[in-house]
């Protein structure tokens, strides 16, 4: 201590600890001398002595402005030292700095105005200190006292000067730094850290570009910070980076891919828009590098398809069509499977904009890599026939696209068939909402015979007769009236002519006889009126039920439409056509005379020409000449106009055995009379399972007679059909409104006389 007193006066060293702030200003301008002086005379053992004694006595002192008065006197030290202070930084540095995160504020802000001056003094050779002097001022950004704040502003300016001349900086060790405090939440910090960032990128000799993958995702999450300022800072950082990445021929995008697909999911709108902007560019830039991640990439996009923000849907969707058209190869790490898989997840979303480009994704790679697609074909073939149940039409369509596709292959078609039968039969609300939609296009999309051929393959060995019932009725409906079926409509009407009519009209027809109305809407498009006739004789009572007569009325209506067109014409010629109007006559027999559907088809038949047929074919057609003889040749036609018999009839039925084919459908129909008893005695005998409704109808007749009449409706299982009740004067009538498949129908049950006694209607409904 003698030397040191021999250096400084005590005076001096009793200045630099007052209180008084100009009193240690002084001292530490009479310690600069000093250390001046030494510094001339080249004793920088003395000069270390003195250092040492500022450092042990004043700034390690437990005493506040001892500490000041050490600092103040380190940097007075430093300033006398000039261009010979870089050997004794060592001694110097370290102790300010450790006065960062001192109690006291006026220790910590005379701690940043001593770096300050210590910095001014050595510049360049400060920088081997950079890491600790960054660290300490990050958490001086945050101080609580504003002053302390201020000062260390001011320090922050001076060293960014000093780092961007200096060519002695390492941005490689200065990197773990940066990432280690990017997701620090304070605001004070995260404007500090997105300042040294713009800073560094700035200087030429420092490749920020090249460790951007270390701190992107610190500077996305900034984008959603509180406050506007360090918002827009970051923004502008990034959008500095992106122009960088466009002009660079060497950018990692794969990691930084990584990043961008975790942002585009976050929950604030701006990080979202712009991670999907930087992905957008990264499509269109990264060529090969992204080819590993694009299945990432894909699961990122599709969800902001659907965003509720127009700008990300629009970016998103640019996207998505950039990643689309680049055409990769499985060989060069393209994975198809992982496409897949994320395409089949975003089916089940419940945004119907991110399922229809997940479909497009699906149908893209059927087309460009079958085989590698089919070999996944087990994880997506669940979920698109679940698609089909999807609310939106669009939706379907797609899907339905995506199973033609598939359905190239054989094997898979009949695969799509049994499961789409499958799912018709597990879901009957499937059938009724999309049934008509989903045949229609397959038909357009596979062809309607081969998609026809295989349901009443399907439908031919099915065992829930009920189900095999709805199901042919539906797929009539769908013949009858579609017009993406002419085609076959119009081959089926050649089934007494060519071989390929006869060939469709025979692979239906098993199948078809699930249902009467159905095998006689058959038999009436293929022009077969003998065989329609001879079924419609052969129905017996248990037959003519609710759903029957709802299905007959559909069929009437069906019969004016132009799909019929041809039969209403060979109406004007019943000398030709007398099995046609057997069968319809056959058809108006069983119909309720109040009903709509007779008085349509009553009309209709009345406008047939009234003149007889000639002696000739009264009698032929009496004569019981055999079956073959009295079926339709080319046009249909059973009798010549003369009434003779010519070469062309020798084979009419284009080798069709008729007789064969109605015991067939008197089988199969006794089946269903045979299941729909057993279901009778079921429900009788479950008494818990039946529902009884009985309307009570009473009819009077000229005032004077009350007439009584009770109808009685059981069913089961859905609901059951609604009455409605008319009591008129002269004849009391039954309205029956029937809520079938598809339509709403009225069957009219009129008495034929003014009843003065009650009476009972009883009519069985199974649903």
């Amino acid at each position: 201590m003698a030397d040191v007193f021999s250096i400084i006066p005590a005076s001096v060293l009793r200045n630099l600890s007052d209180k008084l702030y100009e009193k240690r200003k002084n001292a530490a301008l009479e310690v600069e001398g000093i250390v001046k002086q030494l510094a001339v005379a080249g004793e920088h053992d003395k000069i270390a002595v003195v250092i040492n004694l500022l450092v042990n006595e004043f700034t390690n002192s437990p005493q506040a402005n001892h500490r000041k008065g050490g600092l103040i006197g380190l940097a007075a030290a430093t300033v006398g030292l000039t261009s010979e202070a870089a050997q004794h930084l060592e001694q110097i540095v370290p102790p300010v700095l450790n006065s960062f995160s001192d109690q006291d504020s006026r220790v910590r802000y005379y701690a940043c105005e001593a770096l300050y001056n210590i910095a001014k003094v050595v510049r360049g050779d400060f920088i081997v200190f950079f890491n600790d002097i960054f660290d300490a001022l990050c958490k001086l950004s945050a101080d609580s006292d504003a002053n302390v704040q201020s000062a260390a502003h001011l320090l922050d300016r001076l060293v960014k000067d000093i780092v961007t001349e200096s060519d002695q900086f390492s941005i490689e060790e200065f990197i773990p730094l940066l990432r280690e405090r990017m997701n620090v939440l304070n605001p004070y910090v995260r404007q500090f850290l997105v300042g040294w960032i713009t800073v560094l990128d700035s200087v030429p000799d420092i490749d920020m570009l090249g460790f951007l993958p270390d701190f992107l995702d610190g500077l996305f999450n900034m984008l959603s910070d509180s406050s506007h300022e360090i918002r827009q800072q970051a923004d502008s950082a990034l959008s500095e980076f992106l122009t960088e990445i466009k002009n660079s021929p060497s950018v990692d995008y794969g990691r930084m891919a990584e990043i961008l697909v975790q942002r585009a999911a976050s929950q604030d709108e701006f990080t979202r828009l712009t991670a999907i902007t930087w992905i957008n560019e990264f499509v269109k830039l990264g060529g090969d590098q992204l080819v590993p991640y694009y299945a990432d990439i894909l699961g990122a996009i599709l969800p902001c398809i659907s965003d509720k923000e127009e700008k990300i849907r629009v970016v998103a969707r640019e996207t998505n069509e950039e990643l689309r058209a680049i055409k990769a190869d499985p060989a060069e790490g393209f994975d198809v499977g992982a496409i897949l898989s994320v395409a089949r997840r975003h089916l089940s979303t419940e945004w119907e904009a991110t399922r229809i480009e997940a479909l497009h994704w699906i149908y893209t790679l059927l087309n460009r890599h079958r085989t590698e697609v089919l070999a996944f074909l087990n994880d997506v073939f669940d979920t698109l026939l679940k698609a089909l149940s999807d609310p939106s039409d669009e939706v379907v369509l797609l899907v339905l696209e995506v199973h033609a596709c598939i359905a190239k292959d054989p094997h898979h078609f009949r695969q799509l068939v049994v499961f789409l039968v499958h799912n018709f039969r597990v879901d009957n609300s499937l059938l009724e909402r999309r049934g008509a939609l989903i045949i229609r296009r397959l038909c357009v999309l596979l062809d309607a015979e081969r998609v026809y051929r295989e349901l009443s393959t399907i439908l031919e060995g099915e065992s829930d007769l009920d189900f095999a019932s709805i199901m042919v009725q539906a797929l009539n409906l769908i013949l009858l009236t579609s017009s993406e079926l002419s085609g076959l409509r119009d081959l089926l009407k050649q089934s007494l002519v060519t071989a390929a009519g006869k060939d469709l009209f025979l692979s239906l027809y098993a199948s078809w006889c699930h249902s009467p109305m159905a095998i006689i809407s058959l038999c009436l498009l293929a022009q077969t009126y003998q065989h329609a006739s001879s079924v419609v004789q052969s129905l017996v009572e248990e037959d003519i039920n609710v759903k029957f007569l709802v299905q007959l009325d559909k069929l009437i209506h069906l019969l004016e439409t132009p799909t019929f067109a041809y039969l209403r014409l060979q109406l004007l010629e019943p000398g030709k056509y007398i099995w046609l109007l057997k069968a319809l006559y056959g058809l108006l027999m069983l119909l309720p005379q109040q009903s709509a559907s007779f008085k349509i088809l009553r009309t209709r038949l009345k406008t047939v020409p009234p003149y007889s047929f000639s002696g000739e074919q009264l009698r032929i057609a009496s004569s019981g000449i055999p079956y073959s003889l009295m079926n339709y040749t080319g046009s249909g036609s059973q009798i010549s106009e003369d009434g003779v018999m010519h070469d062309d009839l020798q084979n009419p039925h284009n080798g069709i055995n008729f007789g064969s084919r109605l015991q067939q459908f008197d089988q199969i129909q006794q089946q269903h009379r045979m299941h729909a008893k057993t279901q009778t005695q079921s429900r009788y005998s479950s008494t818990s399972s039946t529902k009884l409704v009985t309307v009570q109808m009473l009819a009077g007749s000229g005032g004077s007679k009350t007439g009584r009449a009770k109808e009685t409706f059981s069913s089961t299982g859905a609901e059951p059909a609604s009455f409605k009740v008319f009591a008129k004067r002269s004849r009391p009538t039954t309205t029956l409104s029937l809520l079938g498949f598809c339509d709403l129908v009225e069957v009219h049950y009129t008495a034929i006389s003014v009843l003065a006694e009650p009476f009972s209607i009883s009519v069985n409904c199974i649903f």
